[in-house]
């Protein structure tokens, strides 16, 4: 297997923050693609549709699960509860954790229109069961707000996420630039572990990754030796996966795409158990505490940093739209489709690269990430950035 010096293990990271608006404009035949044509009416018919949501004060706000990625209860959860009762003063929030079971979050739904809530904030456990939760919630009139993964129903009043297919696009882009530039040589291995394929969100991930890796698959500058979803984003099942695929190409492994931090920790896990960390190029998302220090040690190639206080401020801005019975056209950017071909209403923020070069103007600017988070217990930091 290539071995790669200290100084090549940095990837030739990508100076500068790599971002892109989402919007159509920029990749119209994207499944998750912003457009910004009919919006106006669209939201506005959204609007109207859940006219009882008017004056609303109860929101029941259910997340996916906590065990496989820190993000939910480290950041969504007390973001969203944060900028929901700034906008929208004396409002109660009903919160509830699925942990990764999409009949407890049915159950929670059902448990906090019961309690009153005349506005749900959805992050779905699973994308499709969760069109249960909207059809239970129209039924009472009460809009549901699909937060960070996309709920496939088309009576889904709005999507608050990212551009999740640009997402996986500039993690795959990121591999294609290693190849480009001979860090990583051509007919080097590439591995895949995907995320939950019952999350909508890791199927865009690894459609926006196969944009730009399977043109090189396709001319043999990558060997695709494995591709798999990870059932539940779990980490211990990655961390499997990896050994698995050590196991069988005799540790002859160059990349490793891994769909995000927690997984990749685990992945790097497997690799250092075999000596390999540091020597393959692993991908990751979310831009965690333990995502930055791999990147810092050099064991971690990449995350994609979305931030999340962005998120949670929009979806906040229609949660107080909808209870003042206001227009949102102005906060709308684009549409998202969803199976079937109708569209929901969204707001997409945008993702950014992060890698050794840019820890500083990204994560820790935003204020995301503290450097004494970052630092604590680090060793072997090849930057110097705790130093």
């Amino acid at each position: 297997m290539f071995q790669l010096t200290k100084a090549m293990r940095r990837w030739l990271p990508i100076a500068g923050v790599l971002v892109l608006a989402a919007c159509s404009g920029n990749n119209p035949n994207a499944g998750n693609s912003a457009s910004n044509s009919g919006t106006q009416g669209d939201t506005n018919a959204a609007n109207t549709q859940f006219a009882a949501a008017k004056g609303c004060k109860n929101v029941g706000v259910l997340l996916p699960e906590s065990d496989s990625s820190a993000r939910y209860e480290a950041y969504d959860r007390p973001l969203l509860e944060r900028e929901i009762k700034a906008a929208v003063p004396g409002v109660t929030i009903q919160y509830a954790n699925a942990n990764n079971n999409a009949a407890t979050q049915q159950n929670q739904a059902e448990a906090a229109l019961t309690k009153g809530a005349c506005i749900l904030v959805v992050d779905p456990n699973d994308s499709e069961q969760a069109s249960v939760i909207v059809q239970q919630a129209k039924a009472s009139g009460v809009p549901v707000i699909a937060y960070d993964r996309l709920i496939q129903d088309p009576d889904t009043a709005f999507y608050v996420s990212f551009d999740n297919e640009r997402v996986g696009e500039l993690q795959g882009q990121y591999i294609a630039d290693q190849v480009k530039a001979g860090a990583i040589p051509k007919g080097s291995t590439l591995a895949m572990i995907n995320g939950s394929q019952t999350d909508n969100n890791a199927l865009l991930f690894r459609k926006g990754a196969l944009k730009a890796l399977q043109p090189l698959i396709d001319s043999g500058d990558l060997k695709l030796v494995f591709d798999q979803y990870t059932p539940n984003w779990d980490n211990a099942r990655a961390q499997s996966l990896m050994e698995g695929i050590l196991t069988k190409e005799g540790n002859q492994i160059d990349v490793a795409y891994v769909a995000n931090d927690g997984m990749a920790n685990t992945v790097i896990a497997a690799l250092r158990s075999q000596k390999l960390n540091g020597d393959v190029l692993v991908t990751g998302q979310d831009a965690t505490v333990t995502g930055i220090q791999n990147i810092l040690t050099g064991d971690q190639s990449m995350t994609i940093y979305k931030p999340i206080a962005q998120e949670a401020k929009a979806t906040a801005r229609l949660v107080a739209a909808l209870s003042n019975g206001e227009d949102v056209s102005s906060i709308i950017n684009g549409q998202t489709e969803v199976k079937g071909g109708a569209t929901i209403p969204s707001v997409l923020e945008t993702p950014i690269v992060v890698d050794q070069k840019n820890v500083e103007s990204t994560v820790v600017k935003d204020g995301y990430l503290t450097k004494e988070q970052i630092c604590s217990g680090l060793a072997g930091d090849e930057t110097n950035f705790c130093q």
